[in-house]
């Protein structure tokens, strides 16, 4: 494999992440043994660039999800099958990619079958002959994909315990709607045999935190919750021995469990409250300053209708199968994928900066800008898939980034399915009712 990756920085260069991660991910799921890559960062006379989701993940997707649709039309084969044929199996974990990134677990063909299974694959054949009795046309794509999240290195943790029984965590990430509040206090409060509402949370206050590395790149949950995992441990272990001298027994006899030290041979327990009002305050602090390798995985299958008379798309169904290692909270990771879905959504179908003639940006704000909207969405089906990681010992993969990366590859893919009998073999992003009308009148003047 080779490929030459050009990136438009702007005028002035705020991040090379794009450019480094998709660099890295090339091939993705697949075996692909060997590989050359060139990347070059452009200087332009553009608005610099830089990410907020994704960061050259979803673009190393995109390129070979889009090579595999290409391919299997020129063999005839069925899109899904090319990438078995191709695909990593999970007997070769821990596989190192062409790129040096060594993937340690991860089911990928498990996870497209099961996406697959949930899509109805086989049903759309009846769906799109469905379609075209209404003159619309129908298509289905399949994207799968593999993360490689890193972010700032360094990261910690500071855990009181008031002798009033309040736990005070500090961390250096912030909390802009990810639900740390919740997820941290889960795993402090499993760790430590308390209840959530004793647990309060203060994440990137700088009068406070003496380091941190902030929220991105799925970095939050995967650094804070090793700490808080070493934290706990320390906080257990200073209690262990201060219970040991309450209860006059060996620290080495001393069992904590369900919020509580006990001794054999002895009726009494105590907790960590009741130790931490006897010496005034239980406090244990982590910090780390290493990388945790980790790659979450999963697939997307887009199906959506367009009208050939408008170049208008709706999307009918979207499924994603993510594995993000072991999730703490579920409910939140959903939300994290519901997120990412729409703004790949968005990415492929509506998002673009337009100037004029003279260089002006007339999409400059929200009034302009092609966002993605409620309506232009469907109801999202996701399921979590579980295999943790061993790298960490929460076994936690991470699912920030997880919905748009295989997201506009997934939905180009389809688009370009349902365009199939006007002999289209591409769209570039962002695809336009304007544009996929152009292209269908193309189309219908080669026949």
């Amino acid at each position: 494999m080779r490929a030459s990756i050009d990136g438009n920085l702007g005028a002035h260069p705020t991040s090379f992440a794009p450019l480094h991660n998709c660099y890295r991910l090339l091939g993705t799921v697949y075996n692909v043994p060997v590989g050359y890559g060139a990347v070059r960062g452009v200087l332009t006379n553009s608005t610099p660039t830089s990410p907020y989701r994704g960061a050259g993940r979803p673009e190393a997707t995109f390129a070979i999800e889009r090579l595999l649709d290409i391919a299997a039309k020129e063999l005839q084969i069925d899109p899904a099958e090319i990438r078995r044929r191709n695909m990593v199996p999970k007997r070769a974990l821990p596989y190192r990619n062409l790129m040096g990134l060594t993937y340690d677990s991860g089911d990928f063909r498990g996870n497209m079958e099961t996406a697959l299974l949930r899509a109805d694959w086989k049903g759309f054949s009846q769906r799109r002959r469905a379609s075209r009795k209404r003159g619309k046309l129908r298509g289905i794509g399949i994207a799968n994909y593999v993360e490689a999240p890193v972010g700032a290195v360094r990261e910690r943790a500071d855990i009181s315990m008031s002798a009033d029984g309040e736990i005070k965590i500090t961390t250096g990430t912030q909390s802009t709607g990810h639900g740390h509040e919740t997820v941290f206090s889960q795993v402090a409060a499993d760790r430590l045999g308390v209840t959530l509402d004793a647990i309060k949370i203060v994440g990137g206050d700088t009068d406070i935190v003496r380091t941190g590395g902030g929220t991105h790149s799925a970095r939050s949950m995967r650094l804070v919750g090793t700490l808080l995992c070493e934290a706990c441990d320390k906080l257990i272990a200073a209690g262990r021995l201060l219970a040991a001298k309450s209860l006059g027994r060996p620290e080495d006899e001393v069992r904590f469990a369900d919020g509580l030290f006990t001794s054999a041979g002895t009726n009494r327990s105590l907790s960590l409250q009741d130790l931490s009002a006897q010496s005034g305050t239980l406090s244990a602090s982590a910090e780390i300053a290493r990388r945790i390798p980790v790659h979450p995985t999963g697939c997307a299958v887009c199906e959506l209708e367009v009208d050939p008379e408008t170049g208008l798309i709706d999307l009918h169904r979207y499924t994603s199968v993510d594995d993000v290692g072991r999730p703490i909270n579920p409910l939140i990771v959903d939300g994290q994928v519901h997120g990412g879905i729409a703004q790949g959504i968005g990415q492929a179908l509506v998002e673009g900066l337009v100037t004029d003639d003279g260089g002006q940006v007339v999409t400059a704000s929200f009034m302009d800008y092609g966002l993605p909207r409620a309506d232009r969405v469907p109801s999202f089906d996701v399921e979590l898939t579980e295999d943790p990681t061993s790298g960490n010992p929460l076994g936690i993969k991470g699912g920030g980034e997880g919905g748009i990366t295989p997201a506009p590859a997934a939905v180009i893919n389809a688009l370009v399915h349902a365009l199939h009998d006007y002999g289209i073999d591409h769209i570039d992003m962002p695809a336009t009712p304007e544009k996929i009308w152009t292209a269908i009148h193309a189309g219908q003047n080669r026949r």
